[in-house]
């Protein structure tokens, strides 16, 4: 997917939002939501330099750990959030923009903030 084709500012509104999730699983959770908080924010720095492949591998890995703490909270919840990584860096490698959006808005939901992202943004 070509660079200019992906906006960064749905993942870094995530980045925000993961309080939520501390405060859910409680003090386990901050470690993983400040792993998560740093390959997102890292995706953004990798693209803003023009490393579209190493933004792409950030954001993998922070929705992997995301469904990591979904883990934490129940185990079929951490088979869904896994998934749902799986389906992100699919629909990333994919080009599926409409995919991507929709495992991004599903990921925000779990952490606590209930509004979709804004099609315009994609």
């Amino acid at each position: 997917m070509p660079s200019d084709d992906l906006s960064f500012e749905p993942f870094l509104k995530l980045a925000d939002n993961l309080g939520e999730l501390e405060i859910t699983i409680g003090a386990r959770a901050r470690p993983i939501v400040a792993e998560v908080r740093q390959h997102l924010r890292g995706a953004v720095a990798s693209r803003e330099r023009g490393d579209l492949p190493g933004s792409l591998a950030q954001l993998r890995r922070a929705m992997e750990r995301l469904a990591a703490i979904g883990s934490e909270l129940d185990p079929e919840e951490g088979a869904l959030m896994r998934m749902v990584a799986q389906r992100f860096t699919a629909a990333l490698e994919l080009g599926d923009k409409g995919a991507a959006k929709d495992a991004v808005n599903l990921m925000r939901h779990k952490s606590g903030d209930p509004k979709d992202e804004d099609n315009s943004k994609w």
